[in-house]
């Protein structure tokens, strides 16, 4: 999000980096990585045999280009074209039962031979059973860490396998080992790519029912399959059931949901579609100091933090942007902020 906002600051990429020095001095630990070391990721990437796309890019992801703000950069390697393809994301348990790693299977095969991309983020159970059944149909694993970092190392075959014929995806940089904090960036960027999700065994407090909200934030068609009300594993997309998603019962069901008219007509602002303003004015410092009062711990819509500030959109954006690098302000997908703890 600052990404972009710098953009809408200072206009352009080369105004946003003539002025990071002067910002990142603000908040110390802060430091801006070198010419060297930027060009030593793009040569690892491409002697890797991925590339590197940037959101303005004509090969960047359409769906996910409506996320407000999209991922700004993307590492990828396979079949770019699969991004132009229409998609549906399939995701579940880890620890999945024999039925619910068949229906995976099956589920994704049938999408895969009516021309539907899979899409999933390579883990244990759900994940990997829906990858495997859609290899020749084309099937796109979102990963956490960098594009050359397997996780889990039992799914290597499975991997180069998508590497050939399907399609890797990362926001981590070539050579990142995944952490906690990357798996909800790459639950965002799997609902991101797909014009609907369907979830297969997911318990009450599971990363799937994450990836569910995600999607309905995204204006994605959230479906789940139903399960035992005995079985633990089921807990999670029963209650999904309970309040709204769509049944499915097989890909049939999964296509006629994606074939309502409200999903064709999705539209989200462009990434950078802020109000007008000068990025040259010097902001007052009562403004800044408003915006500072107006943040608490937990994130709130900047719509609504301009409003308390009583100022304009575009001119809280560009006040969160100094104080987030200034340590003061967190901001987050999706257009909210919070004060950094």
């Amino acid at each position: 999000m600052t990404f972009f906002q710098l953009l809408a600051k200072f206009g352009s990429a080369a105004g946003a980096l003539k002025a990071l020095p002067s910002l990142a001095r603000r908040r110390a630990g802060t430091s801006i990585p070198s010419r060297s070391i930027i060009e030593r990721e793009l040569i690892d990437t491409e002697s890797f045999g991925g590339q590197v796309i940037c959101a303005a890019d004509s090969d960047y992801p359409p769906l996910l280009k409506q996320l407000s703000p999209p991922p700004p950069i993307l590492s990828v390697k396979g079949r770019i074209e699969l991004f132009t393809r229409r998609a549906v994301a399939i995701v579940g348990a880890r620890q999945a039962s024999a039925a619910g790693r068949k229906m995976a299977r099956d589920l994704s095969a049938d999408l895969s031979n009516a021309g539907f991309v899979t899409v999933s983020g390579l883990a244990r159970g759900i994940d990997g059973e829906a990858h495997a059944a859609s290899l020749e149909g084309g099937t796109i694993a979102v990963l956490g860490g960098g594009i050359d970092h397997l996780y889990p190392p039992q799914h290597q075959r499975l991997y180069e396998a998508i590497a050939e014929q399907g399609l890797l995806v990362s926001e981590s940089p070539f050579g990142h080992r995944a952490t906690a904090r990357d798996f909800p960036r790459r639950n965002r960027i799997i609902t991101g790519l797909s014009e609907g999700v369907v979830v297969i065994e997911a318990a009450e407090r599971s990363g799937s029912l994450i990836s569910a909200r995600t999607a309905l934030e995204q204006n994605r068609e959230v479906m789940a399959v139903p399960g035992s009300p005995l079985e633990a594993r089921c807990a999670g997309s029963n209650r999904l059931l309970r309040q709204g998603a769509t049944l499915v019962r097989h890909a049939e069901d999964v296509i006629e949901a994606l074939t309502q008219p409200t999903l064709r007509s999705i539209e989200a602002p462009a990434p950078t579609d802020y109000e007008d303003h000068d990025p040259a004015q010097a902001v007052p410092s009562s403004q800044i100091e408003a915006v500072r009062n107006a943040l608490g711990p937990s994130p709130m819509p900047i719509d609504e933090i301009a409003r308390v500030a009583e100022i304009g959109s575009a001119r809280c954006a560009t006040i969160l942007v100094e104080l987030e690098i200034a340590g003061i302000a967190v901001t987050y997908a999706g257009g909210f902020a919070s004060l950094a703890l």
